[in-house]
């Protein structure tokens, strides 16, 4: 029987182990689609996945790995064809359904989204679910009726996935944008994505009042928790926070004086199960308002074999911007 290379999370007596091991494609669990995986990337809940940190993967054995770009090998789902290049983010790959770290994949066709004109597989993945996820926040404030005009735009995590992709994105856009980072280091770096001003993550990461100075129009936020209820006390009368991770914490410790006294709103990005016209309108818009330039500028390639390494430095936050990974 054949097999492919993958990154296999096992339960071990305590927690889970993940390593780089050959994968039976009889393994292989249901779907309509089989696709040859050419790129992937490493997020957040990638580290956490293949680290152990948390417990995301919920069936085992598992491949690790939430998203991909490739071709596809055979289908019987109406919509695609051997040949076709083909965007996959979310669903549950790698926490229920067997994920993206693998040189082959099956799932369903439903879940599939059409690689755009103008970006390749290694760019799609170099945008990957965090630039995904990125897109549809600023996709969030612009449904809002957010404009450049009314006023800067604050970006935290800056440094990380998201916050990279969310900074170029918005600075295209015309947005005067906000970088809040715990790595002033990296301030060269924001700056040549296009933000206009760094601020320092400490200065939203203590306990603050339930209303504070008007400082921002809206802002897409990836850490949660004290970080965001700031963010919230600081957006402007009618402004608009995206939040999108939890880094910094699940809890919310916010006051409603934001939102009944400004009018301030709060919109929750899910990436995992967004639906499927969402999805395409995300990547349509990241093929024309992502400049390629920039990507590559944010982006690091590794192969298979650094990606279990490579997570743990995503949780530590010693990984800038965006990772791809090349599979085959």
């Amino acid at each position: 029987m054949a097999t492919f290379k993958a990154i296999r999370i096992d339960k071990a007596e305590k927690g889970t182990t993940a390593a780089l091991a050959q994968f039976d494609e009889a393994e292989l669990m249901e779907g309509d689609v089989t696709v040859a995986v050419e790129w992937s990337t490493v997020n957040y809940k990638d580290g956490l996945a293949v680290t152990g940190k948390s417990p995301v993967v919920r069936r085992f054995p598992m491949i690790a790995g939430i998203d991909f770009a490739g071709t596809v090998l055979e289908s019987s789902h109406p919509s695609w064809k051997a040949g076709d290049k083909v965007v996959c983010n979310g669903w549950g790959m790698g926490e229920t359904h067997l994920g993206a770290y693998a040189e082959k994949a099956r799932v369903k066709g439903d879940w599939l989204v059409r690689l755009p004109d103008g970006l390749s597989a290694r760019q799609a993945m170099a945008v990957g679910t965090a630039g995904y996820t990125a897109m549809l926040s600023v996709l969030a404030l612009e449904k809002h009726g957010l404009t450049p005009k009314d006023g800067p735009v604050v970006v935290t995590g800056a440094a990380g996935g998201v916050g990279s992709v969310a900074i170029a994105l918005l600075s295209k856009l015309g947005y005067q944008v906000i970088a809040s980072t715990g790595r002033t280091s990296e301030e060269a770096y924001l700056r040549e994505l296009g933000a206009s001003e760094i601020i320092d993550r400490n200065e939203l990461s203590a306990p603050g009042k339930p209303l504070g100075k008007e400082r921002w129009a809206g802002g897409i936020d990836s850490v949660g928790s004290t970080t965001l209820a700031n963010l919230l006390a600081m957006t402007k009368y009618r402004g608009a926070i995206a939040a999108c991770g939890l880094a910094g914490g699940m809890d919310l410790p916010a006051s409603v004086a934001p939102f009944i006294l400004r009018g301030v709103c709060l919109y929750g990005i899910d990436s995992v199960m967004c639906p499927l016209p969402n999805r395409q309108q995300a990547w349509s818009r990241l093929a024309t308002d992502l400049d390629p330039a920039k990507l590559e500028q944010m982006t690091q390639e590794i192969g298979l074999d650094q990606v279990i390494d490579t997570g743990a430095k995503v949780l530590a936050g010693q990984v800038r911007g965006r990772i791809v990974v090349k599979i085959a």
